[in-house]
C-alpha cells in the first residue's frame, strides 16, 4: 500500500494534502482497496462550512455505500470534476486524479493533529 509522506491521514481513511490555505482531500489507498471498485461519488456540500469530521459525502462501490469525513474544518471550495464521470479514478489514482474537495482550512494548524503516513501505516498494519 501506498501512504505518501507529504499527506496527513485521518483514522476514517480520509487524507489530506495543504496547499496554502486550501487544501485537497482524498480517501486512502487502503479505504479504495478495502471498499473495491468506486461507480459513484456523490457530494452535496459545496459552499458548505464543516467542522472536523462532519460529513461531506458518500462513495458508493459495487457492494457498500460509505460516508466521507472532512478532516479538518473549513469551508468546501469544488468537487473535483473528473469523478463525476470516472468514479474509478479513485480505485486508480486516491492520491492524485482521484481527489474528492478542495477545501479552504478554517485552522491550518489542526493538520498537524492528524497522522502522519507512519502511524497511518501503523494503524492499518
Amino acid at each position: 500500500m501506498n501512504f505518501p509522506a507529504e499527506l496527513r491521514y485521518t483514522k476514517e481513511h480520509e487524507w489530506v494534502r495543504i496547499s496554502g490555505s486550501e487544501a485537497f482531500v482524498g480517501i486512502t489507498d487502503f479505504a479504495q482497496h478495502q471498499l473495491g471498485d468506486i461507480v459513484y461519488v456523490d457530494i452535496s456540500t459545496v459552499g458548505k462550512s464543516l467542522a472536523a469530521d462532519e460529513v461531506f459525502g458518500t462513495v458508493e462501490a459495487v457492494k457498500t455505500v460509505s460516508d466521507l469525513f472532512l478532516p479538518v474544518a473549513g469551508t468546501i471550495l469544488s468537487i473535483n470534476p473528473l469523478l463525476e464521470k470516472q468514479p474509478e479514478l479513485v480505485n486508480s489514482d486516491p492520491y492524485g486524479d482521484g481527489w474528492m474537495i478542495k477545501i479552504s482550512v478554517a485552522d491550518a494548524a489542526s493538520v498537524e493533529g492528524l497522522m502522519d503516513s507512519a502511524a497511518y501505516a501503523a494503524l492499518v498494519g
